[in-house]
């Protein structure tokens, strides 16, 4: 055997149960919190704090009717947590910066949004592991929805 030549081994099988078949239910994020009431809960919590804030409010056209926007804020994380996709089937792509543009969305905007947020999120008391994954995200896709350093 040379230097260059790795030392042989055993091979072990790579799982010793056998594939789930493709019927089977999916585990996802969507479903360990509670599916739609529980995303329905988040959203309607956060746009509490949305209709007394006068930074983000004016950035929803149908207010103070913020119906439209739960449902569609309520859709959208549906989906991307691994609930259904009706997000996607009524309003395309989700083109998140895209669908912001219009708007102002500086640092304050975003602190705001994110206050909001996080209020709301402490609402739903989920466990540690993932509250954290979900605050991660939220604070991500907050971060990337900057559009402007104007005030």
């Amino acid at each position: 055997m040379t230097e260059l030549e790795p030392e042989p081994r055993n091979s072990l099988p790579l799982s010793t149960r056998p594939a789930a078949p493709m019927s089977a239910p999916r585990d996802t994020m969507w479903e360990q919190i509670g599916g739609r009431e529980t995303f329905e809960k988040l959203v309607r919590e956060f746009y509490v704090g949305v209709a007394t804030d006068e930074v983000l409010l004016p950035m929803y056209p149908e207010q103070p009717d913020l119906e439209g926007a739960i449902q569609r804020l309520t859709g959208f994380l549906e989906q991307y947590w691994g609930g259904p996709t009706t997000y996607s089937e009524e309003r395309g792509h989700p083109r998140l910066r895209l669908r912001h543009q219009p708007f102002k969305v500086n640092p304050d905007a975003r602190d705001r949004w994110l206050h909001h947020m996080r209020a709301a999120l402490t609402t739903l008391e989920l466990p540690p592991l993932h509250d954290a994954e979900m605050w991660d995200y939220l604070d991500r896709a907050a971060h990337a929805m900057v559009n402007t350093f104007e005030d």
